[in-house]
């Protein structure tokens, strides 16, 4: 069993489980909310709160696929 998982949220955010550290392009830590066990990354490009969601793809219309694509 691995130590993270990331599982796809239907028209939503990443949701990343497990001890993970985040960094930014240049290396530099990215702050991660305190006592949470899960985050939710922003994959729809417009929050405000970015890496991190804040659920504005329910308000912009998000629609992604809901599975990987296989290559």
């Amino acid at each position: 069993m691995a130590d993270v998982t990331i599982k796809i949220s239907p028209k939503g955010p990443y949701l990343v489980t497990g001890s993970i550290a985040l960094t930014n392009a240049d290396g530099s830590a990215v702050a991660l909310p305190e006592g949470r066990s899960t985050v939710a990354l922003c994959r729809c490009g417009a929050s405000v709160t970015k890496p991190f969601c804040d659920g504005t793809h329910s308000k912009i219309g998000f629609d992604a696929a809901e599975k990987a694509v296989s290559g």
